[in-house]
């Protein structure tokens, strides 16, 4: 069993000087060392346009930009390489599994994806300049790869394929920019209308005003909304953009769904998800389909749960104490997970050996 952990990042101020103090953190760190050297044999299959990005920014996030200028001036990079590490925009993104689980007052997930990717930042941020305040799991730092704002709005979301890729912004600063600017159900999915997808992700939103979720499904050539109460790795309505094999999507929902028809608490609902002989926890690290962290979203007490690795009890973050100048007296979440694939942000994880 590999020991790993997740830094507890908390931060209340502009989006320039939380980017800076981002670039101080991880300047000298594996997380930035690691993904240098990733690019020494890995090619990007995209074009980083400083002009088209900014222009994009601008018109729906402009905010977000003034943190990438944060992000520059402390790591004394250009531009062009902090889009391309961080920026979200034209980023090709592999495939990954996960499991979303919407209960009458929470929303539990599984983030399953590749250790050589895991930021293993929990990131609490409360902006004085503009947008929401959030707390969630980073991806590519700037990036979400689920969290809620102080609204209450929950977002997660889950891989359906990398047919087709277009210009457009890859899922993490999609799930960033939902939390950050909008309030609840109905402005993140005329957001999620608004803006180029560069893959095809369903987005699950809950603010705890319905009983079910509300799901986005998005591609670079269309975007579908419905209802449900639990999302794997395949469209409902967007069929022609899934894959041919859905056995293990389709067999995660049906155990999901077969467990709702119960009274299934956010207790059971999370060991659900996070006990490794339920069905759903994946020990898949090697096929980018491993689970990392299991999390749990409370849009009415603003609470979070979460946990690295499986069979874990879950660490609770008071989020509405946290607005109130409140901060969490832990700086680092531990846990463990069957692999011996390095994780990008403790250890050398470099994509030259093939380890499992």
């Amino acid at each position: 069993m590999k020991q790993i952990y997740a830094d507890v990042i908390q931060f209340r101020g502009s989006h320039y000087d939380f980017g800076y103090m981002q670039g101080e953190q991880i300047k000298d760190s594996y997380l930035v060392q690691n993904r240098h050297n990733q690019w020494k044999v890995r090619t990007p299959r995209f074009q980083i346009i400083v002009e088209e990005a900014q222009k994009l920014f601008q018109q729906f996030g402009p905010s977000i930009w003034e943190e990438f200028e944060g992000l520059k001036d402390s790591l004394q990079w250009p531009m062009e390489r902090v889009l391309l590490e961080f920026g979200g925009y034209r980023v090709k993104v592999p495939r990954s599994g996960c499991s979303i689980l919407v209960g009458e007052d929470y929303l539990v997930r599984n983030y399953d994806y590749h250790p050589k990717t895991y930021d293993g930042r929990f990131v609490s941020f409360q902006p004085t300049d503009h947008g929401f305040a959030t707390i969630g799991t980073s991806q590519r730092v700037t990036g979400r790869c689920d969290g809620m704002n102080e609204k209450g709005l929950s977002l997660s979301y889950t891989f359906i394929n990398r047919k087709r890729p277009g210009d457009g912004f890859v899922c993490h600063m999609v799930g960033r920019m939902v939390l950050e600017l909008c309030q609840n159900t109905e402005e993140a999915v005329r957001l999620l209308r608004e803006l180029p997808h560069r893959g095809s992700f369903s987005y699950v939103l809950f603010d705890g005003n319905k009983v079910r979720a509300t799901i986005v499904e998005t591609s670079p050539r269309g975007v579908e909304v419905r209802e449900d109460s639990a999302c794997t790795n395949h469209f409902e309505k967007l069929k022609k953009e899934n894959r041919h094999f859905l056995d293990d999507s389709n067999k995660r929902l049906a155990t999901m769904k077969n467990s709702q028809r119960n009274d299934l608490t956010v207790e059971k609902a999370f060991q659900l998800l996070n006990d490794k002989d339920k069905g759903l926890f994946s020990n898949q690290y090697y096929n980018w389909a491993g689970t990392i962290h299991t999390v749990g979203y409370f849009p009415e007490s603003l609470e979070v749960w979460f946990s690295l690795g499986g069979d874990q009890d879950p660490m609770t973050f008071n989020f509405e104490e946290w607005l109130g100048n409140v901060d969490f007296p832990i700086e680092r979440i531990n846990g463990e997970v069957d692999t011996t694939i390095p994780f990008l942000n403790m250890e050398k994880a470099d994509w030259f050996k093939n380890t499992n």
